[in-house]
């Protein structure tokens, strides 16, 4: 069992006074997979002093910078911190912005001055702002040039400092780039990661600068073996997870190169593919299935890793993907509290419609729900535990998330006989209509596969005969018209494909579903 920190840089005390009960936490496990990391560890310094100096970092538009030149900009960054905003080791800065150099350059700089970092996505408004802010007390702000401020109309006197990226620029032609990075613990907390808030109001996560080596070390390192000449892309924003591993922390840690790229549709993603070679790229589902009518004849020969995450991956769409470009789609499960995926797998030891296998360095079973071990085949509540693990902020739900030492993940699994895990449902989002249990994601790739469908959710409505009636609501692609002809038609399809019993009972026709900010679905609002 991992410790709380005796040794730490931190003079703010903010965090370890709000790290949950110790008893509370998580088994963490390093072993041949992911060894211990040293006692004290600045993740900024060894992601930015990694080797590749020389070698391209980070490109967007005409702008490209070196290991190097990254290096010098978050140096001067956290010269402007601690110089000129007066930030303490343990502060912690609110960064808010989309995925640019600079932001990247401020996350580092953060990080190197000894704070801890909070990277909130631009798509959020005041009122979960200044949730954000209410649970994190950010000593300094960090905004974008062109967002408004009105996340901080409560707020904002709550903080030191609020800047703008402009000013950072501007303050940074004073530095000269001469900073020793603070030498924090390894187990001291680097991040505050806000979970998506799917399930309700989002809860803050604690991760420590070995956590954020640990997910490259573990998925990165063994799932998508990537090496200096990789260049990374991909959709989702640096405030996620997600983002955060695939377009920040793994290309530093094996020497490759990130594109960012200003937001846009289908042709935008593919011209960055083309212009620059991407060979790597990660986005949703939802994503895929859109580019996947847009490929055509454009050439995304340099594709050779296409990584899908942040909700359930329809088989249809991993077909459909693979015929397009030969690309099998790597799966994979993670969490914030976990901070990046922990079950996947890449190549040949891809089975369509599998989430995967366990990422080497963690563990995963599923349980029934007396916390028992289930044999192969039966579906119950997947846990996991390694080298990463929750610990939220003033130990909310610490319980709830954490049962004898593993993480409780809130999905329902079975694991077959070979070792691979396969999604049935979340914990909430299975519907019992009239004495049968109903996954809502299997009737969603089965609603999904008929020619109309773009997009569907499917949720369990009251209903006076059989307790629960299935749900689907369906947003069409062009060129087909709604109404009761095709929403039997659809009816009529899903019988064929899966159990009948099965079927959405109820259609709705809607323009678009609601999403999280890091475009998850939002369930729970449909079943309101």
């Amino acid at each position: 069992m991992e410790t709380k920190p005796l040794k730490t840089a931190h003079v703010d005390r903010f965090s370890a006074e709000r790290l949950p009960r110790l008893g509370t936490w998580p088994e963490f496990i390093f072993d041949k997979h992911v060894p211990p990391y040293e006692e004290y560890l600045n993740a900024a310094e060894a992601l930015l002093n990694n080797g590749f100096e020389n070698r391209p970092a980070i490109y967007m538009n005409d702008l490209a910078w070196t290991y190097s030149e990254l290096n010098h900009k978050a140096n001067q960054i956290a010269q402007i911190l601690t110089q000129d905003l007066d930030l303490k080791p343990g502060n912690r800065v609110l960064l808010r912005g989309g995925n640019t150099p600079i932001l990247a350059a401020l996350w580092y700089g953060v990080l190197k001055a000894g704070g801890i970092v909070i990277t909130t996505m631009t798509m959020l408004r005041e009122k979960e702002l200044d949730s954000i802010i209410d649970v994190g007390q950010p000593n300094i702000l960090i905004i974008e040039n062109d967002l408004p401020i009105d996340l901080l109309k409560s707020s904002v006197g709550k903080a030191k400092h609020v800047v703008s990226f402009s000013d950072i620029l501007i303050a940074m032609d004073n530095k000269n780039g001469n900073f020793k990075a603070v030498k924090t613990a390894s187990n001291d907390v680097a991040l505050l990661a806000f979970t998506s808030g799917t399930t309700g109001l989002p809860k803050a996560t604690m991760h420590f600068h070995c956590d954020i080596l640990a997910m490259a070390d573990s998925f990165a390192k063994y799932i998508l073996n990537p090496s200096a000449e990789d260049v990374f892309c991909g959709s989702p924003p640096l405030a996620f997870t997600f983002g955060l591993g695939g377009l920040l922390v793994f290309p530093a840690r094996f020497g490759a190169s990130v594109v960012y790229f200003d937001g846009g549709g289908p042709d935008v993603i593919l011209n960055t593919i083309e212009t620059y070679k991407v060979t790597t790229f990660f986005t949703a589902p939802t994503a895929y299935k859109i580019l996947i009518d847009q490929i055509g004849d454009r050439d995304v020969t340099s594709l050779k890793t296409c990584v899908s995450a942040g909700e359930y991956l329809p088989v249809s769409v991993s077909d459909d993907f693979y015929k397009a470009t030969g690309i099998r789609l790597i799966d994979g499960i993670g969490a914030t509290e976990m901070i990046h995926v922990f079950i996947s797998s890449s190549g040949d030891e891809i089975r369509p419609g599998s989430t995967g296998k366990v990422v080497p360095g963690y563990r995963a079973e599923v349980w029934d729900k007396n916390n028992k071990k289930l044999p192969a085949g039966i579906a119950g509540r997947l846990v996991v535990k390694g080298p990463t693990g929750c610990r939220y902020l003033n130990g909310d739900q610490q319980e709830k998330y954490v049962v004898n030492g593993w993480n409780l993940t809130g999905d329902i699994f079975k694991q077959d006989a070979d070792g691979y895990f396969w999604f049935v449902a979340r914990d909430d989002d299975i519907i019992i209509s009239a004495g049968y249990n109903i996954a809502s994601p299997e009737v969603e790739q089965a609603v999904i596969a008929h020619d109309a469908v773009a997009e569907c959710a499917v949720v369990g409505t009251k209903d006076p005969d059989r307790g629960m009636i299935v749900k689907a609501f369906i947003v069409l692609n062009e060129g087909f018209n709604s109404g009761d002809e095709l929403a039997k038609d659809i009816q009529v399809f899903v019988k064929e494909t899966i159990a009948p019993y099965k079927y959405p009972r109820a259609i709705e026709f809607i323009k678009s579903l609601p999403k999280s900010a890091t475009g998850k679905l939002l369930r729970k609002d449909l079943k309101n």
